[in-house]
Formats: C-alpha cells, structure tokens, sequence
C-alpha cells in the first residue's frame, strides 16, 4: 500500500491526462489501431515502473521465437507481473484475465482499450469460446499472455498447480508456448516499503509444436511449470550491487 501512495504521489501531474486519454481511446476504439492503444499503455506503465523504485532485470528475450503468435505463460505472484511484461516485452500481446478485473476502477477501462479477454471461469460455454477466439488471433500472429495458475499464488516464488486447460489455445493453433518465469515481483506491492525492490522476467526457451504435439495438455502443463520451477530455483537468490 505504501507503494502505491508513493506512486501516486510521485505521477499526481500525469493522472488527469492519462484518465482523458484513456476515456478518448475508449470512446474511438474503432477510429484507433490496437497498436496506437497499446504503445500508450506500455508508455504508461515504463513511467510507472520508473518512479516505483523497482530494477527490472530482464533475461532471455532472444529465446523469443521470430515469428508472431505464440503464447506465454508466466507464473502469478501479483498486481506487477502484468506492469514488468508490458515493461520488458518488445512487441504487442494480447491477455486472457479472469471476468473479476472488469469491475476494477480505471482498470476496467484500460483492459478494454488494450482489447484485453475477461474470461467466466463459471461459463464453460463461454470460456470455450474465448479459447477458440484467441487461437484464431494466435494463427493469425496475435501474441497472447495467460496465466496457467487461474490466480496469483500467495506465497512468494511458489506456485499453484498449472491448468491444463491454459495451452489449448496454443495446441488448437499449433503454436510455441513461451514459459516466463517471474521472481520476487511480489514483493512490489505485497511488501508495506517504498524501499529499492529488485524484480526478474525470464523468458525461457520455447516449445515449438513439433515438440509437445504428441503430449496432452495436462503433459504440457507439467513441463511448462518444472522449466519455470527450474528457473526460479536457480535465481531467486540473487544477490544485486547495482543501486537506484
């Protein structure tokens, strides 16, 4: 909470222009290209994590694949996970978030204008339909971000099981899976500091279709979060000498 006080502190001079930008793109979302929107909310979010005391380290963007469409699926530690992919990721992306964040003051509003999907997980009908809408864009070269935990997992850099269900869209689309791996983004907002916080992204090697085609979701699922796991592991014991 402090955090976030701190933050609106620091960007009090921003906030009544990005509220009128956000509203005009909402109003003309068919006079204004996805790319438009998004380039302003990357823009938003960078001058964000700019003034939020965070060091983002940033690993493994080579093992992006080359072509567009694919689907990445970090694991859940918090409200930062979204602002540090949006921060490090180089090109577009679309997300799958679950229907309770289009209640959310402003945040609704900017979900919309990022054509961002609110999935029911109560609707199976609907959910179905989702999963075939975002194949179809992953075909057609749209990048998607879902995480596989369905909500964040509260217990630092742990995880909760993957679902199984999160890779159809890939599959259905025989597309790569790109596995994130986040770390210690939840101390961002989960720690009551405005102290220097540092934050890892991982993007880790990908699994192309030839890979996983002969697998089930639920195999799928098992291998994406052990690579994470890994990864985690590995690095969240860090230790950094570079200084705000």
């Amino acid at each position: 909470m402090k955090r976030i006080v701190f933050l609106v502190i620091r960007l009090l001079y921003r906030i009544p222009g990005w509220l009128l930008k956000i509203r005009y793109f909402n109003k003309n979302i068919e006079k204004t290209s996805f790319e438009e929107r998004y380039t302003f909310t990357k823009k938003l979010i960078q001058k964000i994590n700019e003034k939020s005391r965070v060091h983002i380290h940033c690993y493994g963007i080579e093992n992006l694949p080359k072509e567009q469409g694919y689907l990445m699926t970090p694991n859940h530690q918090g409200l930062f996970d979204a602002l540090i992919m949006f921060d490090t990721f180089p090109t577009y992306f679309k997300a799958i978030v679950k229907k309770e964040l289009m209640d959310v003051f402003v945040l609704k509003n900017v979900l919309r204008m990022i054509e961002f999907e609110a999935m029911d997980r109560e609707n199976l009908r609907a959910s179905m339909k989702l999963i075939k809408k975002a194949s179809h864009e992953l075909e057609e070269g749209r990048n998607y971000l879902i995480f596989p935990e369905g909500t964040r997992c509260r217990k630092q850099n742990q995880m909760l099981e993957f679902k199984a269900g999160t890779f159809k869209t890939a599959i259905d689309a025989k597309k790569p899976i790109v596995p994130v791996a986040l770390i210690d983004c939840y101390k961002v907002f989960d720690n009551n500091t405005i102290k220097r916080v540092d934050a890892q992204v991982h993007y880790l090697e990908p699994l192309y279709y030839e890979d996983y085609q002969e697998m089930n979701s639920s195999e799928i699922a098992q291998i994406v979060q052990q690579r994470i796991k890994e990864c985690i592991d590995e690095h969240e014991n860090h230790v950094y000498d570079e200084k705000l």
